[in-house]
């Protein structure tokens, strides 16, 4: 995927002052335009499940009402019938759970917000979760398509010495191959009604995937599945055309994983934070490891805020920071811009920040914690941010060639 030079901020809508596509939402692309910026990421639009989590949505399709701006708007006739006509594949299904206007509603003033984006030159990037909820609509309306004999999850690593348990449902892949994929390809097509972009979460998942079994305490009574491989996306682009598509390429990543992603022409990603503190020379999110075919993030929605986790580094690890950051010649005196810089200055096609890190906020502003269930997905911004912010953000872009100002 030919991406220009570039970059932008990731903020979920649910992160918006007030939470929802209103005014607020088109004040935010007139603030990204005025950064220079040509990206807006956002997480999974889905129902979020009860903690807030985007991540186990009731849908992987449908969207919450919670974003709704106009919660009232009537929806003529004509307009749910031609909704329910080019959604036909899930939306009988959503509709026995949710409301069919609210669907309608959201597309309509989300196709309104995209619209004045890319007037002003700003694209849409969204998130696509590899699994769906256990108990959610996708799991309930098409239970063929899912083993039951074990759930999702990762094995140890350095982070978790039991692995992860996430107890989603795991895919019955020779049962979607019978169906010609038909289920991944109708959801991909969601995803690029909405979005110009979409990263897609744990994309090792098509190679192999850890299988918990079901009744497990812990992630370490899994082992790994084979996965599709190339299969569903190429049956999506049969239909579909080019998939604009990042691959989510984090984790435990094999020589095989990365044959699937550049076969099939994906960026991948690297992290800053993740670039540190290893004595792997081969550290792919090493600054000086950097790749062209990459989205650099500066952190993600699992990650500390930048200045979160600069302030708690141990001192070898922040000197070795530091050296990065001098050798690129990007210091500056608050530590988040000096990291902002240092992924702007990376071969990475595109450079992504969260809104936190452009606001330079400690570890209170964490947007999730993997594994607690409790306490994430509550960051909410207090007001939008400055023009003088803008400005700065946007003389750090043209500095990195990132904008046609550039």
């Amino acid at each position: 995927m030919d991406l220009p030079r570039s970059s932008g901020v990731q903020l979920h809508p649910t992160s918006l002052p007030s939470g929802r596509l209103g005014r607020e939402a088109y004040r935010f692309v007139d603030w990204l335009a005025d950064a220079g910026q040509t990206w807006w990421q956002v997480l999974p639009l889905g129902p979020p499940d009860r903690h807030g989590s985007p991540y186990k949505s009731a849908s992987a399709f449908a969207a919450s009402p919670r974003l709704l701006a106009e919660p009232r708007a009537p929806v003529t006739r004509a307009a749910e019938l031609d909704f329910r006509e080019r959604n036909a594949y899930w939306i009988d299904d959503w509709a026995r759970r949710g409301s069919v206007a609210d669907q309608v509603r959201f597309d309509r003033e989300w196709a309104a917000l995209r619209s004045h984006a890319e007037a002003r030159g700003v694209r849409l990037i969204g998130d696509v979760p590899i699994y769906v909820a256990p108990g959610s609509v996708d799991h309930r309306a098409h239970p063929e398509l899912f083993v039951d004999d074990a759930v999702a999850g990762t094995p140890p690593d350095a982070y978790t010495d039991k692995g992860q348990l996430w107890g989603n449902p795991l895919y019955d892949w020779p049962a979607l191959q019978r169906r010609g994929y038909r289920w991944w390809t109708e959801r991909l097509r969601r995803t690029f009604d909405l979005y110009d972009l979409a990263r897609i979460d744990h994309f090792r998942g098509f190679v192999a995937y850890w299988a918990v079994p079901k009744g497990a305490r812990h992630a370490l009574a899994g082992g790994w599945r084979r996965g599709p491989g190339r299969a569903p996306f190429e049956a999506a682009a049969q239909e579909l055309g080019a998939l604009p598509l990042i691959a989510e390429n984090l984790g435990v990543i094999t020589g095989a994983v990365e044959r699937l992603r550049t076969g099939l022409g994906l960026p991948g990603m690297v992290v800053l934070q993740f670039g540190f503190g290893s004595d792997d020379p081969r550290n792919v999110h090493r600054p000086a490891n950097h790749r062209e075919d990459t989205v650099v993030y500066t952190a993600t929605h699992d990650n500390d805020t930048v200045a979160g986790w600069y302030a708690s580094l141990p001192d070898v690890v922040r000197a070795e920071v530091d050296e990065a950051i001098r050798a690129a010649g990007v210091r500056e005196r608050q530590p988040h811009w000096s990291l902002i810089r240092l992924a702007h200055a990376s071969p990475a096609r595109v450079a992504m920040v969260q809104m936190q890190d452009v606001l330079g906020l400690g570890s209170e502003a964490r947007m999730n914690v993997p594994g607690r269930a409790s306490g994430s997905w509550k960051w909410r911004l207090s007001k939008l941010p400055s023009a003088a912010l803008a400005r700065r953000l946007r003389d750090v872009t043209v500095a990195a060639g990132r904008t046609s100002a550039g």
